[in-house]
């Protein structure tokens, strides 16, 4: 079996072992690559970190390999300041990204209580924010935020997390992304000289507008693609306008956030660090899994 080095990244050259970095202190018994893929099976499987220990233990025997798994203890310590990889697939020519939030719930101090004795208390959740690409199915960006942050602050920084290198075409998101700071920070994407036309590099927004939108009385490039949206929005119908852009491909960013949500409908983490790398490794397996094939959809008559 090779499960166990597959999920070490052998193939990229990543050891389980880790290295002496020149630092003070005694070195790391484990790789990164080591304690990622150990946090993999335990979100794959749903177990504790106890029993983590105990099912990479058997993993690795019957692999046959020599290798010492880490204890539970180690797992906790480390997933906290972890920097889990998020391999993802690159496509060529301009792509769709879409973006969306959704909030998932954490186990919290005192949460026995409630459930033991029917208290009535305020469930706590967090936000991840996802950019997804099209043509891979594959999550490119993931912010892990409070439940107080906004989507539309978040854009700027998602968009940041792509390579410039990469070639977008259309970033389609829902109408809380109608705002000025997520217009210039999508066409910012593809340089900052427009005009009334737009080149073949340009990335275009995908917003539905606001029920109560109005004109923008700016003259920007921001303002001007939007209020080209609010035209085509009053001339054909918001129902129109949606199916004419194409913005019902959102629909597929909808099913990645249940497939996130498929690994458990909370995360199991108490510290925010912690959390952010649990929802992270969930999105890595969401990518190994997307590169194994996806199914073809037809439209049935």
């Amino acid at each position: 079996m090779r499960f166990a080095a597959d999920l070490a990244g052998q193939g990229h050259g990543l050891a389980w072992l880790g290295t002496q970095d020149g630092s003070s202190g005694r070195p790391i018994v484990f790789s990164d690559a080591a304690i990622q893929a150990c946090l993999m099976i335990k979100v794959l499987f749903v177990l504790p970190l106890r029993q983590t220990t105990g099912m990479m233990t058997s993993i690795v025997k019957l692999a046959g390999l020599d290798w010492p798994v880490p204890d539970y203890s180690t797992l906790c310590r480390r997933q906290k300041s972890l920097a889990v990889q998020v391999p993802f697939r690159r496509a060529p020519g301009p792509l769709i990204r879409l973006v969306d939030s959704t909030g998932i719930k954490f186990l919290e101090d005192g949460e026995w209580l409630a459930r033991k004795h029917g208290a009535q208390r305020r469930r706590r959740y967090r936000k991840v924010h996802l950019a997804m690409d099209t043509a891979t199915s594959d999550i490119s960006a993931v912010e892990f935020t409070s439940s107080r942050e906004g989507d539309s602050p978040l854009l700027p920084d998602l968009l940041g997390q792509i390579a410039s290198d990469e070639q977008t075409g259309t970033v389609t998101g829902g109408g809380a992304f109608d705002t000025r700071r997520c217009h210039a920070a999508i066409l910012t994407r593809g340089g900052t000289a427009f005009g009334p036309s737009f080149g073949p590099m340009a990335v275009r927004p995908s917003l539905p507008i606001r029920r109560n939108g109005r004109f923008w009385k700016e003259d920007c490039p921001a303002a001007r693609v939007r209020n080209e949206t609010l035209r085509a929005n009053r001339r054909f119908g918001r129902a129109n306008w949606k199916r004419l852009a194409g913005y019902h491909v959102r629909s597929s960013i909808e099913a990645k956030m249940r497939c996130l949500k498929s690994f458990g409908e909370r995360i199991a983490s108490r510290d925010p660090d912690r959390q952010g790398a649990e929802i992270h490794v969930r999105v890595a397996l969401m990518n190994r899994f997307s590169a194994l094939g996806k199914a073809e959809i037809a439209r049935v008559a």
